[in-house]
């Protein structure tokens, strides 16, 4: 397998699969199929139009665009002449993606819509650009419908897939980056082919089963998934958008999904806070099916048998509560995969105790996306499960994880001091993460070693487990931690606006618009409770003492959030700096 490229793969199931469906995307209100040879004609259209407008084997071309299946034909496109895909986050600014562009030395670049054009010309007038959604007549501009009506040369085209190697290069990949500009983060055909061959010893995935497809693809995560479906040859959905995932949930019914913790834990929000608003007997049985649900997963973790009396309970709890969520997620989910961010044990749990089991995973984009994940007969919520087949392991003196196999990306683009400073010349990447292996083998990640919080006590703190027990309040929507060189804690807070805003109601506080209630007494005693009990499952050292509420939760587009939902912990502590400095004044 290591010697094939990514798109001879593709190719493979295109002739054995023919015409199964391959993709299904939404035109309108009506869902589409797009069988395997039909996919293989219109990557072959790709790779010949973009060799019509002058790429060649190793140029890099920049793909911006939102996860969609022209994405994904666009990807093998340029993979299939030898070329180099470059992604970029839909949700990049305009400065983000010209420096992108620039770095990378794309000459051409594959732009979703007309917004998306605007963005890339106002920075580079003479990229060529192609064009995926509506008509341009300006320069250099070639639109889909054009490339799809042209004759390409299949006998030449199947010629120069085969005299790929393993070896190329297939992507640079920019790091969403909490600090400074991105990194493109070099992977090869040979990287994405050991993922894949990685994943499917995990994951057992049947060729009848679907997938919903709803991550940006421009994140390393998605992008495995991708090549993934590719190899193993399931049916993959590509969701409308996040805010018509639940919509699209029940229309595709998955047999499985990839999400990031956020997701996840906005699910557990939404049940927790309809529960509150229910009666007093659906809350009882809630909360009973809850406990009985939490001991079934418990059990199942430390691989005990259910004892009769359980079981029957578990079904019971199931008819009675979890069999709506379950069918929620379409009905027929039976497992999902976690990975991008750590999941909060309590979340993991919860969903296991549904019947819906969440396989988190971790890895980074230079190691291809996962190097640990956990499996549906080995499992442990808090845990990223043991290490992949084909991936050494090992905890650092300092506690760093340190990995090396054909997984590990080639070095950084144009960075070559950059690039040493985490990859050590036997092979060893520096994964920046600070974790610590149980008996079982399984991996547990404590925090980030540059987050680390050292307080003037010199108490080593991980801010990511304070966090996560944090935002189990349910008025609650983030949390940043603070307190390096500090005698004590604070944390910066987000609030949870529909949850906040009904309690406003139900309590009869009044106010004009949701800035006021981020600064109303009564609001913040509420959540200084809040915190306080929470406090009570932390050590002495680890406790909130003092936090802020900030007037607006964080997103993509004020600069606090990655295209993963990630919180970005240094740009926070500068923008409110004069914020975090008040909590400190004696």
């Amino acid at each position: 397998m290591s010697e094939q490229n990514l798109v001879q793969i593709f190719l493979k199931n295109a002739e054995l699969l023919k015409g199964k469906p391959c993709f299904r995307h939404k035109e309108g209100e009506v869902w589409k199929a797009l069988s395997w040879i039909e996919a293989a004609e219109r990557v072959m259209k790709i790779g010949c139009g973009l060799q019509s407008i002058g790429v060649k084997k190793g140029d890099a071309v920049a793909l911006y665009s939102s996860t969609r299946v022209e994405w994904t034909l666009s990807d093998l496109g340029i993979l299939s002449i030898g070329a180099i895909t470059v992604p970029i986050y839909q949700s990049n600014t305009v400065e983000q993606a010209a420096y992108i562009i620039k770095d990378s030395e794309a000459g051409v670049v594959i732009v979703e819509n007309l917004d998306l054009l605007k963005k890339v010309r106002s920075e580079n007038k003479t990229v060529s650009v192609l064009l995926i959604s509506g008509q341009s007549s300006g320069k250099s501009v070639v639109t889909w419908s054009e490339i799809m009506i042209q004759r390409g040369d299949q006998s030449s085209w199947r010629k120069g897939v085969e005299q790929i190697k393993s070896t190329d290069v297939a992507t640079y990949v920019y790091t969403s980056g909490t600090t400074g500009n991105p990194k493109g983060v070099i992977l090869t055909h040979k990287n994405f082919m050991a993922e894949v061959g990685s994943l499917e010893k995990v994951l057992k995935i049947e060729q009848n089963y679907e997938s919903l497809l709803f991550l940006p693809l421009a994140h390393i995560v998605a992008r495995a998934l991708q090549f993934f479906h590719l190899k193993v040859g399931f049916v993959q959905a590509y969701a409308e958008s996040i805010e018509k995932l639940v919509d699209n949930l029940a229309e595709i019914r998955p047999h499985f999904f990839v999400a990031v913790p956020r997701i996840f834990e906005k699910v557990y929000e939404r049940i927790h806070a309809q529960v509150k608003s229910g009666s007093k007997l659906k809350q009882w049985i809630f909360h009973w099916a809850t406990s009985v649900g939490r001991d079934v997963s418990q059990r199942r973790q430390q691989r005990k048998r259910l004892p009769l009396l359980l079981k029957f309970q578990h079904k019971l709890a199931s008819l009675l509560v979890f069999k709506k969520l379950k069918a929620r997620l379409g009905g027929r989910v039976l497992f999902t995969i976690s990975g991008g961010a750590p999941l909060s044990q309590e979340i993991g749990e919860f969903f296991d105790a549904a019947g819906i089991l969440i396989l988190e995973g971790y890895g980074l984009t230079e190691t291809t996306a996962a190097i640990n994940c956990n499996r549906l007969d080995g499992f442990k919520f808090g845990f990223v499960g043991p290490v992949v087949e084909g991936v050494e392991e090992k905890i650092a003196p300092d506690g760093e994880i340190l990995v090396r196999g054909p997984v590990i990306f080639q070095g950084y683009y144009k960075k070559p001091e950059a690039t040493r400073e985490v990859l050590t010349p036997d092979g060893w990447f520096h994964t920046g993460d600070i974790g610590e292996f149980d008996m079982d083998g399984f991996l547990k990640i404590t925090d980030r070693k540059k987050d680390i919080i050292v307080t003037a006590g010199g108490k080593n703190v991980a801010p990511q487990n304070i966090e996560n027990i944090l935002k189990m309040v349910p008025y609650i929507s983030q949390v940043v931690v603070h307190g390096d060189k500090r005698k004590y804690l604070s944390a910066l807070v987000t609030l949870n606006r529909d949850q906040v805003e009904k309690y406003a109601h139900s309590t009869g506080i009044s106010f004009g618009d949701f800035s006021e209630l981020t600064r109303h007494p009564q609001i913040y005693a509420l959540i200084q409770k809040s915190i306080e009990e929470k406090n009570r499952k932390l050590a002495s050292f680890e406790t909130i003492k003092k936090f802020a509420i900030l007037e607006g939760d964080f997103s993509q587009e004020s600069g606090e959030l990655t295209p993963t939902l990630k919180v970005k912990r240094r740009f926070v502590s500068e923008k409110y700096k004069d914020v975090l400095s008040q909590l400190y004044r004696e």
